[in-house]
């Protein structure tokens, strides 16, 4: 039988991106577009086998000649070896000491420049780099060092990448078995602009080398001059003409549009969570909703009237916005939250979310009834995340101090960002690694706990999710309240002794995270008592039994019940 154009479309995703299995989300804001004039990024981990929990690597001094083996971070499989930095920095998470962090997507790309030869995957590059990075633009230099040097073995990536002033957005792709290295694009987001990606490659065109704001990877060291904001793989164009992949000139080159082309599932999957962030603050986004729903337009010129031989798409979103209003940390956490609510696709909204609302659906993305596909959403929330964070770096406190992760493990509904900061020398007993693992149950496991909490509430979205929301914004807001004084407290140390100021903020974020893992196991315990067997049970002073209530279904729910039973169930008298 004939496939439709959707189905067409969706094979191209699952052929050209691995990322629905490892399906994440960044957004990015610069110090001029937040509140507080700190930068932040967001990243979440989706992943149906990742489990969550808060990594660590102290700083630390080796011996010249030491060498450091590699293993793929999503599977753990050995892929060799390469030279270990002389000192290495406090990383905490995906944030160092020096308050860099870095964030990921995968957007897959051309599945022919994947090389199995390379040494470097994706998320041993994150965190690699952290401990060798001091500043966002030493990152990116780094980066495309190691890929250079030891070859890219993943698929294609979008990192955010930021520090204390500035952030980044840098997206590359291998060159495929026998052409060790990889080809890239890194630009800064312009002070006071917003960005994000979300499994979707979305750098289309880029100044080249002839702007003095720009530089290719012949003129690397460049990268620390100020002015520049563009830095690309010198081959970056030269080898999508040898493949046959881009014709015309080199300024109308588009890096997204050649090496991973936006499709259907690229656009309803990936940049529709792009698209909500940048609807909550900016109100110019309705003209790219169709875009944003899947609906690609491509022509043979674009909306400005040059020529467009390579049939790119021209109804892309921008790769940044300048938002209404400032952005704060709390913004960003809620932005992490968002199940395209007030929209059509707001899963909730139809007789798949069940009698409770259910704003996520199961996977697999698609389905088939009589040969015709379908979709459920994939919204930027979603409840295979192993950990998902806000990172904050604030220039005007001292390195050690301004750095913060607002962590959390699994579903970012249920979840609680905790404050880490960067410099901390010991993460939380609960979520540190290899308490538990994902097919081995701890106890004393944050992410076995919230999964507890966030499953419970999936049997009764609608009633149940109301009760974490209160706890997890009551945890929330206390945390961002307490910063300030808290900051005060470490400047005082600080000021006497660096040392004793990070011991301080070691001891107030482990605090927190014990806080957190206390609180959600109280809450576990509430909501099976209160919900316990389909009531809604709650406690009556002074009374030995609670009152009970039995809210039943939802009246919608009921009618499609009414509209598929008929006469069935209905009552021919006294019912009671």
């Amino acid at each position: 039988m004939k496939k439709s154009f959707l189905q067409l479309a969706v094979a191209l995703l699952l052929l050209a991106a691995p990322m629905l299995s490892q399906a994440c989300t960044n957004y990015l804001v610069t110090k001029g577009a937040s509140v507080d004039g700190s930068t932040m990024i967001t990243y979440a981990a989706d992943s149906h086998v990742l489990y969550g929990e808060l990594y660590h690597w102290p700083a630390a001094e080796y011996p010249a000649g030491s060498m450091l083996d590699i293993y793929e971070w999503d599977t753990g499989k050995y892929l060799g070896k390469i030279k270990q930095a002389a000192k290495t920095y406090n990383v905490v998470g995906n944030m160092n000491e020096f308050q860099v962090s870095i964030g990921e997507t995968t957007y897959g790309g051309r599945p022919e420049l994947v090389d199995t030869t390379g040494i470097i995957d994706y998320g041993s590059l994150i965190y690699i780099t952290l401990q060798r990075s001091r500043s966002a633009r030493e990152a990116i230099k780094t980066m495309a060092e190691l890929v250079a040097e030891y070859g890219y073995y993943s698929s294609g990536e979008s990192f955010s990448i930021a520090d204390k002033d500035e952030v980044w957005i840098m997206e590359l792709i291998g060159k495929g078995a026998g052409n060790k290295g990889a080809v890239w694009v890194a630009m800064r987001i312009p002070d006071g602009y917003v960005s994000g990606h979300a499994n979707q490659a979305r750098i289309t065109t880029f100044p080249l080398e002839n702007k003095k704001t720009s530089i290719s990877s012949k003129h690397l060291d460049k990268i620390f001059e100020p002015a520049i904001e563009v830095v690309y793989a010198e081959d970056v164009i030269s080898l999508a003409r040898d493949k046959g992949w881009y014709v015309g000139k080199d300024k109308n080159f588009s890096f997204s549009d050649t090496y991973a082309p936006v499709t259907f599932g690229g656009a309803r999957f990936c940049e529709i969570r792009v698209w909500t962030m940048f609807n909550q603050v900016t109100p110019a986004m309705d003209k790219y909703w169709d875009y944003a729903k899947g609906e690609i337009r491509h022509g043979e010129t674009f909306d400005d009237g040059t020529e467009n031989p390579n049939k790119y798409a021209t109804n892309r979103m921008p790769l940044w916005v300048k938002p209404e209003k400032k952005v704060s940390v709390h913004d960003m956490m809620m932005f992490m939250r968002n199940w395209l609510q007030g929209t059509e696709l707001d899963m909730t909204m139809d007789c798949g979310a069940g009698p409770y609302g259910m704003p996520y659906r199961w996977r697999p993305l698609t389905w088939e009834v009589d040969s015709v596909t379908y979709v459920n959403e994939r919204a930027t929330v979603t409840q295979q995340t192993g950990f998902s964070f806000v990172t904050q770096s604030r220039n005007w406190l001292p390195d050690g101090i301004g750095g913060i992760i607002w962590w959390g493990v699994d579903d970012a509904n249920a979840t609680v960002y905790m404050p880490m900061y960067s410099s901390i020398t010991r993460v939380p007993f609960n979520f540190e690694r290899g308490n538990g693992a994902m097919m081995e149950w701890s106890e004393t496991s944050g992410f076995w706990l919230f999964n507890q909490v966030s499953n419970l509430a999936y049997t009764r979205f609608s009633l149940i999710q109301p009760d974490i929301d209160a706890v997890r914004n009551g945890l929330e807001a206390s945390f961002i309240e307490r910063t300030n004084a808290v900051d005060a407290a470490a400047m005082k140390l600080f000021q006497e002794d660096k040392a004793k100021a990070i011991a301080f903020l070691t001891d107030y974020s482990n605090d927190q995270g014990a806080r957190t893992f206390q609180a959600y196991k109280t809450l576990y315990q509430e909501l099976f008592m209160k919900f316990m067997d389909g009531n809604v049970k709650t406690r009556v002073p002074g009374e030995q039994n609670p009152a009970v209530k039995q809210p039943g279904y939802s009246e919608p729910f009921l009618r499609k019940v009414v509209e598929e039973t008929g006469d069935k169930l209905k009552s021919k008298g006294s019912a009671h």
